[in-house]
C-alpha cells in the first residue's frame, strides 16, 4: 500500500511537473505574444502619444496693445480654439505687436501671432529691422487691411505730413510694425526722426498723450475703426492727416505690400483722408504639427461670426480673401485646410 501510494504520488508529481513545464512554455509563448502585441500596441501607442505630445495643449496667441484691433481679435481666436479644438486651451496676450510678436514666436514664447504682412516678410528675409533671417514661423491667413493713420489734434495746426517737422510725434511702440511704417512714410516725405521729436509708445499711451496735450500727433497702424482713436475723438477734436499722392506712389512702388487706402470721414467724424495700408495676418510657429494647425485653422474659419461679433474688422476675414497679400509660405496645416475648400 505504501509502495502504491508512493508510485501514485510519484506519478502525480511527474504529471504536475510536466503540466507546469507545458504551462510555462505556453505561458512563455503567451507572454511573448503579449509582448509582441504590447510592443505593437506600444508602437501604435507611441505614434499616437508622440502625435499627442507634439500638440501644444496651451496655446498663446500674441496680439498687440489693448487699444488696438489685434487684442480683441486675437482674444476671440483664442476663445474659438479653446472651445472647438479638443484638449487645447488658448489665451490671447497683449504685446508690443508685429516685430515683437515675430521675435517671440521665433524664440518659442508663443504659438500663434497677429502681425503685419510686411513685418513677416522682413523677418524671413532678414531686412529692415531684422539682422538675420527668421524661419521659425509660417502663415495661416491674411485677415484685414491695417491702415496707417496719422492722428493729430485739430488745434495743433497739423494738416500734412510735412507739418510734423518739429512736433512731438508718437511713432509707435519700439519693435512694432507701426514704427516701421512711420519711418518709411516720413522718409517718403524727406523727413527723418531728427526732424521731429519722436516718442515710442503703444496706441493707448499715444491717445492719452494727445488728449493730455503732451503730443501733437501719432502714427497708429491698425484696422479701422481703432478703439484708441475713437476714445480720443470722444474727448478732443482730431484730424486724420493725408499722405500726399506723390509719397503714396513712391511707397507703393518701393514697398509692394502697401496699398492706397481712404479713411472715410464717417469713421471718426473727420474729413476723408488718403493714406496707405498693409495687411494684418495670422502666423503659426513651425513647431506646431500640421494636424494641430489644420484643426485650429478650421475652427477659426468655421466660427468667423464670433470674431465679427468682437470687432467690426472681423467682417473682413473670409476664406476667399485669406491669401490676399500673403507674404510668406503657408504652414502645411493651413495649406491643407485651404486646399480642401
Amino acid at each position: 500500500m505504501k509502495k502504491y501510494s508512493f508510485s501514485v504520488m510519484l506519478l502525480a508529481m511527474m504529471l504536475v511537473i510536466a503540466a507546469c513545464g507545458e504551462a510555462d512554455e505556453t505561458g512563455g509563448d503567451a507572454e511573448g505574444d503579449d509582448d509582441q502585441t504590447e510592443e505593437t500596441g506600444d508602437d501604435n501607442g507611441d505614434g499616437d502619444e508622440e502625435t499627442a505630445a507634439d500638440w501644444a495643449s496651451d496655446v498663446t496667441v500674441l496680439t498687440g496693445g489693448e487699444q488696438g484691433v489685434y487684442f480683441p481679435l486675437g482674444g476671440a481666436m483664442a476663445q474659438i480654439i479653446s472651445d472647438n479644438v479638443d484638449d487645447v486651451a488658448a489665451s490671447g496676450v497683449s504685446t508690443g505687436a508685429s516685430v515683437v510678436n515675430v521675435n517671440d514666436i521665433q524664440d518659442g514664447m508663443g504659438e500663434l501671432a497677429l502681425v503685419q504682412n510686411d513685418i513677416a516678410y522682413f523677418a524671413q528675409e532678414g531686412m529692415i529691422m531684422f539682422d538675420e533671417n527668421l524661419d521659425g514661423f509660417s502663415g495661416i491667413a491674411t485677415l484685414y487691411p491695417e491702415v496707417v493713420q496719422i492722428v493729430a489734434l485739430e488745434d495743433s495746426g497739423i494738416e500734412t505730413v510735412d507739418d510734423l517737422e518739429g512736433k512731438r510725434v508718437a511713432v509707435g511702440d519700439q519693435g512694432s510694425g507701426t514704427e516701421a511704417n512711420a519711418s518709411q512714410i516720413l522718409e517718403s516725405h524727406g523727413i527723418t526722426y531728427d526732424d521731429i521729436n519722436p516718442e515710442y509708445m503703444a496706441f493707448g499711451d499715444a491717445a492719452g498723450g494727445l488728449q493730455d496735450g503732451n503730443l501733437d500727433a501719432a502714427f497708429i497702424t491698425a484696422g479701422t475703426p481703432t478703439g484708441a482713436i475713437e476714445s480720443l475723438q470722444a474727448n478732443r477734436d482730431i484730424v486724420i492727416v493725408s499722405i500726399n499722392q506723390d509719397a503714396i506712389d513712391d511707397l507703393t512702388s518701393e514697398y509692394p505690400y502697401y496699398t492706397e487706402f481712404t479713411v472715410d470721414g464717417d469713421t471718426y467724424g473727420t474729413e476723408d483722408a488718403t493714406t496707405v495700408a498693409v495687411q494684418a495676418m495670422l502666423i503659426a510657429s513651425n513647431d506646431l504639427p500640421e494636424d494641430q494647425v489644420y484643426e485650429m485653422t478650421r475652427a477659426i474659419f468655421e466660427n468667423l461670426d464670433v470674431i465679427e461679433g468682437t470687432h467690426a474688422r472681423g467682417a473682413d476675414i473670409t476664406i476667399e480673401s485669406a491669401q490676399d497679400g500673403m507674404s510668406i509660405d503657408l504652414h502645411p496645416g493651413a495649406e491643407r485646410y485651404f486646399d480642401e475648400q
